[in-house]
């Protein structure tokens, strides 16, 4: 754990050199520059887009609620687009349900994201007035509660939604599985915005090789990296979308 808060001041002061060299901190990726970025939502909650890339027929699915939806609120009203929340998470649910009330354009499903369908554990944080949970165990916690998960593909289809033009993942240690299931069912996604909350509660000493080679994947795939918000919150947009 020393080493890794070591890091994470190393990363920290050398980031405006890095930025410099237009290049991520934590994983050396090329940052591309867009002239269309925009940050949506709450500087804890937000999120910075290509606002050229949604308009009032996107999809969006927004993975991770918490308390704090001004992301996925700030799509409705910007874009007037339809929004789609998961998070299976008793007080994200309650939180979501009680400020979602005149917004007949988000929907709320109470499911977590995995890679396969199956009702799995979700482990509380250390901190009890946080609200995120993990199926990893980021934390590594004994209290938990049990949900079902499905994997992307799946839930797109029920939805009948053949691509989507936004999805955003903050799911506690889940996205590389996640990251992986998308890769393998080659799904047609035009904005990636993920959270490797590793960054923050590494399980291990190997976290920045996992954190380096899911970024990879994801440009391999045909992804340019546009904006790495702090440490761990990536934007990334097909390359095919134009700038």
């Amino acid at each position: 754990m020393q080493r890794h808060l070591i890091s994470r001041v190393l990363r920290k002061a050398s980031k405006p050199i890095f930025r410099a060299m237009g290049r991520d901190s934590t994983t050396f990726t090329k940052v591309v520059p867009r002239h269309d970025l925009k940050e949506i939502g709450t500087s804890y909650g937000g999120w910075t887009i290509p606002e050229s890339l949604l308009d009032c027929d996107s999809i969006c699915y927004c993975v991770g609620c918490g308390e704090d939806i001004s992301f996925d609120l700030g799509l409705i009203n910007q874009f007037g687009c339809d929004v789609f929340g998961f998070d299976p998470t008793p007080r994200a649910i309650e939180y979501v349900k009680e400020h979602t009330k005149q917004y007949h354009k988000y929907h709320l499903s109470q499911v977590g994201l995995w890679d396969r369908e199956d009702v799995l554990k979700f482990y509380a944080p250390r901190n009890p007035e946080h609200v995120s949970h993990s199926v990893v165990n980021l934390q590594k916690t004994q209290h938990f509660f049990e949900a079902e998960v499905k994997r992307l593909s799946y839930i797109m289809r029920e939805n009948r939604h053949e691509k989507l033009d936004l999805l955003k993942l903050d799911i506690e240690g889940a996205e590389y599985r996640v990251v992986n299931s998308i890769i393998e069912d080659n799904l047609d996604i035009r904005i990636l915005c993920i959270e490797f909350d590793e960054c923050f509660n590494p399980m291990d000493e190997n976290y920045n090789r996992r954190i380096k080679d899911s970024v990879s994947k994801i440009i391999e795939t045909g992804y340019s990296l546009a904006y790495v918000k702090e440490i761990g919150n990536y934007t990334f947009v097909k390359r095919n979308c134009g700038s």
